[in-house]
């Protein structure tokens, strides 16, 4: 058997085959930069003396970069050299922006087969919306514990003396109490509960729901309410045959929340509409009062959970700051909006827009 071509015309073949090797090499080497380079993600490849091989699209941000992205080009430099020295390291940075940013960069060392260091490559990875749920996950766990810790502390001094006292009268206005806050509490366990199921179905139901069967429900369900605290409730336009797709109950939750808040932070006497307006594919269910008004301060953080403007005012009345966040999920999950106009001192109008069913002709 011969090992190696011993004449020139045994050599052409070995020759063609070594050649195509090469160009499928080098057609794959291309498709590979090709794709790193087309990549949002932020790539940055070096050759052995530093040179840039290749640099995604996702990183063009960091070359010749000013403000808060020069800070990452930095970052990205620095981690490269440390890995043509066989140093793979990562580090997080913060960009203040705007917008503001966390981004973490990776350096590793490229080697080949005989594990000599041929290049470096720097990653960047976006983890903003990571950093921004984990913050609001642990502001939930802290939020929930001291909602809760409130009734269960009070019943539990409230029990205490109850079973201190041998007075009738002082036991009966104490077991009274005692009832107030174990309702407290479990309307905020079912409002956990509420909104625990919105976040968890993306996807709500999605059947066809008579508008005016959602305002005359969410009407009702605070009526009680409003005429406890002499509060009128008037229906300009229920809406008529207007019909929206989603989960009926979610969106009477939902309205039955705007309502009752209007109720809440409104005097006595003052009236709290309801009406909708249609649009050419949307359709707006707005919530008028003329109460306290909401400080300017204060209108973008009022959907955050268990966020309060007033809060001595807001416990005094039994709210436990997840209505509005229950009712912003809610008009997500149907694909819609919620937003809110006030003059403090005024009133506030808050506006639910969902997609509304066109029939055909």
């Amino acid at each position: 058997m011969k090992l190696w071509p011993s004449t020139h015309e045994d050599l052409g073949p070995a020759l063609e085959e070594y050649r195509a090797l090469a160009l499928d090499a080098t057609a794959d080497r291309e498709r590979v930069a090709l794709a790193v380079a087309s990549a949002d993600v932020g790539i940055v490849v070096v050759d052995a003396q530093g040179r840039e091989v290749v640099r995604s699209l996702g990183a063009e941000r960091f070359r010749a970069a000013r403000h808060a992205d020069a800070l990452a080009h930095e970052v990205i430099e620095r981690l490269l050299r440390g890995a043509l020295a066989g140093e793979e390291a990562e580090e997080e940075l913060s960009l203040f922006g705007p917008p503001r940013e966390t981004l973490v960069v990776l350096g590793v060392p490229l080697r080949n087969t005989s594990m000599e260091i041929v290049g470096a490559a720097a990653y960047v990875r976006d983890i903003t919306e990571l950093r921004r749920v984990e913050s609001v996950r642990r502001d939930f766990v802290a939020n929930v514990s001291h909602e809760l810790k409130t009734p269960i502390g009070a019943m539990a001094l409230l029990a205490e003396t109850f079973q201190a006292t041998d007075d009738l009268e002082v036991g009966r206005r104490l077991a009274a109490q005692l009832h107030r806050e174990a309702e407290r509490l479990a309307r905020i366990v079912d409002d956990l509960l509420d909104l625990s199921e919105v976040e968890a179905h993306q996807r709500t139901a999605r059947d066809r729901v008579p508008v005016a069967r959602v305002v005359a429900e969410a009407v009702d369900r605070v009526r009680p309410h409003a005429l406890a605290r002499d509060i009128p409730l008037a229906v300009a336009d229920d809406g008529g045959d207007e019909v929206v797709l989603g989960d009926v109950r979610q969106l009477v939750g939902a309205l039955t929340n705007l309502l009752d808040n209007a109720v809440k932070y409104s005097d006595a006497g003052e009236v709290v509409e309801v009406g909708v307006t249609v649009g050419e594919d949307r359709l707006v269910i707005g919530v008028r009062d003329h109460g306290i008004g909401i400080p300017s301060r204060d209108l973008e953080r009022i959907f955050e959970r268990f966020y309060r403007v007033d809060p001595a005012r807001s416990r005094a009345t039994g709210g436990t700051g997840l209505g509005l966040a229950i009712v912003r999920h809610v008009a997500q999950a149907h694909g819609g909006e919620v937003t809110v106009e006030s003059i403090e001192g005024q009133g506030s109008v808050f506006r639910l827009s969902l997609p509304r069913v066109v029939e055909g002709p």
